[in-house]
C-alpha cells in the first residue's frame, strides 16, 4: 500500500498502556513507529472526542498514501469546543509563555498529563508552554522550535508509546540541527496489566514524571 500510494485508511483503537488490564498483547505501542515508517503516510493522534471526530475527516480527504489516526479506549475530558479545525501538518498550542521554563510536546492521553503538570508547576511559579502534537507525521516542526526558543531551548516529549519510532524521536531528529535539549518520556520496558492511571505513573509518563522532568531542568 505504501509503495503503491493507496489511499488506505486505518484507525487504531485500544492504544498505549492505557488499554489497562488487557495487557501488553494489546497495548499496540509500536503502532506509531510503524505507521511513520511508510512512505507517503500521515500518522495523527487524538487526545479528546472533538479532535477525534475532525481528525477522521482529515483520514477521508488524504489521498497520497496511507493513513492512521491513533485513538484511545480510555475516557478523556474534551479540550476542544466543536467548532475547533485542524490540519495535517499543524499541532495545537494548549499554553504559552512570553518567557517559559521549558516546553511540553505530548500526544494522546499525555495531552491530559501534560495540561495537569503545567498547572501543578504554575502554582509553584514555574510556567511551561503546552503543545498538543497531533499531528506526528508530519510534525509541525516550525510551532515547535520557535515555543522551544522561547522556553530556554528545552523540550521534554511525552507519549504512551515506546520510545523506539515515536514522537520523541522524531522531534530529537527534528530539533538536531538546533540547539535544543530534548528530554524524553516514553514507556521504555515491557508493560504489564493495571489500572491506566498506575501504568502511566509506573512507566514515568503520567503529570508528575513531568513536573519531575521539569524541576531536573531547574
Amino acid at each position: 500500500a505504501g509503495i503503491g500510494r493507496l489511499a488506505v485508511r486505518v484507525i487504531g483503537t485500544h492504544t498505549g498502556v492505557s488499554v489497562g488490564q488487557d495487557g501488553p498483547a494489546q497495548m499496540a505501542l509500536e503502532d506509531i513507529a510503524f505507521f511513520r515508517a511508510i512512505p507517503k503516510s500521515i500518522v495523527l493522534s487524538a487526545s479528546d472526542a472533538v479532535s477525534a471526530y475532525r481528525l477522521v475527516g482529515l483520514l477521508a480527504s488524504y489521498t497520497e498514501g496511507v493513513s492512521y489516526l491513533r485513538v484511545m479506549r480510555q475516557e478523556t475530558p474534551v479540550i476542544y469546543n466543536n467548532s475547533e479545525q485542524f490540519a495535517i501538518g499543524k499541532c495545537k498550542v494548549l499554553r504559552s509563555y512570553e518567557k517559559a521554563h521549558c516546553l511540553i510536546v505530548a500526544t494522546g492521553v499525555c495531552v491530559h498529563e501534560a495540561i495537569v503538570a503545567s498547572d501543578m508547576l504554575r502554582l509553584e511559579g514555574i510556567d511551561v508552554s503546552v503543545i498538543d502534537a497531533y499531528s506526528i507525521k508530519p510534525l509541525d516542526i516550525k510551532t515547535i522550535i520557535t515555543l522551544a526558543q522561547s522556553s530556554n531551548d528545552r523540550v521534554i516529549t511525552v507519549e504512551d508509546h515506546y520510545q523506539e519510532g515515536g514522537l520523541g524521536e522524531s522531534i530529537t531528529h527534528a530539533v538536531s540541527l538546533e540547539n535544543i535539549k530534548v528530554s524524553v518520556l516514553a514507556v521504555k520496558q515491557l508493560p504489564r496489566s493495571g489500572q491506566p492511571e498506575e501504568l502511566r505513573a509506573w512507566l514515568h509518563i503520567d503529570a508528575n514524571a513531568i513536573v519531575h522532568a521539569v524541576k531536573k531542568w531547574q
